[in-house]
């Protein structure tokens, strides 16, 4: 936490400091530390551990459901000799197929039960809805700012190719044609050759700046504090139209390429987002589905409906085990980066500490690591435009056959000047550091959020579908059968006078007028 105090626009969220201060154990029920080390297995036993939380609960679903079916499949059966008894009774207060007594309450009772956990379900999965999407914006705002990142290293990797090239091209051509025309006066010669040393010495100087290390070494021996080749060359197109090309490997590029995550993670967000709305969509199915199997007591879509049930259920609590391990891994994550970004391999074998350390953190108290390189080349540069004004003003009235040499010399000077002013400002840590914290912001704070949403709705849609598996039985044993159906229309339709007094029965006071009016 220490380290993230340095780091001005990014703070761990009250969610990550709940979900990192969790208690971690092994599978030796052994504490562990909350670190986030993803490579080590001690650290992955943990992540187990709390995953298995929700196998837990999956075997308490099951039991529970497991005794409501053996008390309706066994219990009941004992009751039937008493409903046979007091079916005459029921059958005094009750008229249509309506209910009434015990029988008519415990089925009001178990239908209603059935309703709500519909309710809940419906609940959970507008939950669903508003947690994945917000997942989906926070691997989004994450993507944009590494594909961002990717372009700043992409434009500094031209750049430096650019001016390199360009003055190698200079040294080659015009410079070597003015040692030519200048070879019978000497003060001229000295300044054309110190034009081409001091353009050698930019062109090591840019060589080395790099924010990638290589096998190479461009040898600078100790003019400078950071040694390397330059950076594995980018292809420069806008983060908008990046192309989203998966990589071959599934190991990660070394070094760490943040186009390469960028690309990957796309990717494997479009398949995550695309899962949970399948799952949303299968829950909201199976609850709609169940509502109209209540309303027409149908058994046949009940039946079809309870089997989605329980595969919504394993769903439910199968993705709640990997979101809980998620979220504590992005909570040990979001803590603090920077510790983990400075220790990891993948980052520190491509770049080194001091120059990651000052882009991370940009504090104003740190000089950038290649403060040393671009002042001396700033100056190499300033000299060689006081040799070339000095060669302009002097040496054109002996020898006009150099101002053609002379001016391609200039052209190129000022191109490189250009360069070399928007080097030093992507070189700034302000660019990449910005990047790097609107990718903490979208993966910790909305990603975060996100996860915890969808975590809440697989717990609830879980519960929910608990009680639907719990209480369909007793619905549908409720619905009449078809002979029981039969019957009644039998009945109704072999004896009118039943249906006249029952009409009479609903309307008393037009039976009662009439009598009066007949005697």
């Amino acid at each position: 936490m220490a380290a993230m105090t340095t780091v001005p626009s990014y703070t761990p969220s009250l969610w990550v400091r709940v979900c990192h201060a969790l208690p971690r154990l092994d599978l030796s029920m052994q504490m562990k530390d909350n670190i986030f080390v993803p490579d080590s297995w001690e650290y992955q036993q943990t992540l187990l551990v709390l995953s298995s939380l929700s196998a837990i609960a999956l075997v308490i679903s099951l039991l529970v459901v497991l005794s409501f079916l053996i008390h309706y499949c066994c219990c009941h059966r004992g009751d039937r000799g008493e409903g046979s008894e007091e079916e005459e009774e029921d059958e005094d207060g009750s008229t249509g197929h309506g209910y009434s007594g015990k029988k008519g309450r415990g089925i009001c009772c178990v239908t209603w039960v059935a309703v709500a956990a519909v309710t809940l379900c419906c609940v959970a999965i507008g939950i669903g809805f508003y947690g994945n999407s917000e997942a989906n914006d926070g691997m989004y705002q994450l993507t944009s700012s590494l594909l961002t990142a990717n372009y700043t290293l992409a434009s500094i990797d031209l750049l430096i190719s650019d001016t390199i090239s360009g003055l190698q091209l200079s040294i080659s051509g015009p410079l070597t044609s003015m040692e030519e025309l200048f070879t019978g006066s000497k003060p001229f010669l000295v300044s054309t050759r110190n034009c081409r040393r001091l353009s050698e010495n930019v062109i090591n100087l840019l060589s080395s700046i790099s924010l990638a290390r290589s096998s190479v070494d461009t040898g600078l021996g100790n003019d400078s504090s950071v040694s390397g080749a330059s950076i594995i060359p980018l292809t420069p197109v806008p983060p908008s139209v990046a192309p989203t090309v998966v990589p071959t490997s599934s190991l990660l590029p070394n070094p760490f390429s943040p186009g390469w995550a960028a690309n990957t993670l796309m990717v494997n967000e479009d398949y995550r987002w695309l899962s949970y709305v399948l799952l949303l969509l299968l829950d909201l199915i199976v609850c709609l589905f169940i509502l109209l199997g209540l309303a027409k007591q149908a058994r046949w879509l009940l039946i079809l409906m309870t089997v989605l049930a329980w595969l919504a259920l394993f769903l439910s609590w199968g993705s709640l085990g990997l979101e809980t391990a998620t979220v504590v891994a992005l909570s040990d994550f979001c803590s603090d980066p920077n510790m983990f970004v400075l220790n990891s391999t993948q980052f520190n074998s491509g770049t080194s500490s001091d120059v990651l350390d000052y882009y991370l953190t940009c504090s104003r108290r740190m000089n950038s690591p290649f403060q040393q390189l671009l002042t001396q080349s700033q100056r190499a540069l300033s000299n060689i435009h006081t040799h070339l004004s000095s060669l302009d003003r002097n040496a054109l009235t002996q020898f006009p056959k150099a101002e053609k040499s002379l001016r391609e010399v200039q052209q190129i000077l000022n191109s490189t000047e250009g360069n070399f002013h928007q080097l030093v400002a992507l070189l700034n840590c302000r660019g990449l550091n910005k990047d790097y914290i609107d990718s903490l912001k979208g993966l910790c704070y909305d990603g975060m959020e996100g996860l915890l949403y969808l975590s809440l709705y697989s717990f609830l849609s879980a519960l929910a579908f608990t009680a639907i598996l719990c209480s369909l039985p007793g619905a549908w044993r409720s619905f009449p059968s078809e002979s029981e159906e039969y019957e009644d229309s039998d009945s109704e339709s072999e004896d009118p006078f039943t249906s006249h007094q029952a009409r009479l029965q609903t309307f008393p006071p037009m039976a009662t007028l009439a009598m009066r009016a007949f005697p």
